[in-house]
């Protein structure tokens, strides 16, 4: 398959943001990542479905709380590998192993129990961590113009690269504990157009 063929979603308008490297990346966690190119080729408005534990985790949470991880990663931490958000969850692509480690950790800090509530204040929510044997559905290079809400498959911090950098267990762990603990203080009232942010993705480890 010829390379402009798999560049040809890179050309069209409304873009997410997803360079055909880090498409290549995305493709690359499937079993056939020649199809899934060939798809997005086509179709690059098409979501796929593709496994964990190789190439990627992810750590799915809640949105609103998934969305002060990434603030306070690109606020005071390494910043993030791709984030989507999905159907009201917020997906954090994470460093193969994170979904078998992280649980433990929280367990071992005592900020989680096995059921994801939280020992200590009750303000970690369940988080779902997708490893070896589970799969995600990824949202698609190109967004199609006026046919999602906020809660549909989007990329917040969009793959550019053939190999971008992943967050680990224990920066995620960071990031959960620092929201949760800056949930008590925030206000009621949220910051207006929160979907302004935009992530300065040369700052990436």
């Amino acid at each position: 398959m010829s390379r402009t063929r798999v560049e040809s979603f890179a050309d069209r308008s409304d873009t997410s943001g997803v360079t055909p490297d880090g498409a290549a990346w995305l493709a690359s966690a499937g079993t056939h990542p020649r199809s899934t190119l060939s798809l997005w080729a086509e179709r690059p408005e098409a979501p796929v479905v593709l496994p964990c534990g190789a190439v990627f985790d992810v750590v799915s949470a809640p949105v609103v709380f998934g969305r002060r991880m990434v603030d306070r990663l690109w606020g005071e931490g390494p910043g993030s590998g791709p984030v989507a958000v999905d159907r009201g969850r917020m997906l954090l692509f994470a460093a193969p192993g994170t979904a078998q480690r992280l649980p433990s950790l929280m367990r071992w800090e005592e900020w989680g129990t096995p059921d994801g509530e939280s020992a200590r204040t009750g303000a970690i929510p369940a988080l779902l961590c997708h490893g070896t044997g589970d799969a995600v559905t990824v949202p698609p290079p190109l967004v199609a113009t006026g046919s999602r809400t906020r809660l549909d498959g989007r990329w917040l911090v969009a793959p550019d690269t053939c190999r971008p950098w992943l967050p680990g267990p224990e920066i995620l762990l960071w990031a959960a504990v620092g929201a949760a603990r800056a949930a008590v203080r925030i206000s009621i009232f949220p910051p207006a157009d929160q979907d302004a942010k935009v992530y300065d993705v040369s700052r990436r480890r």
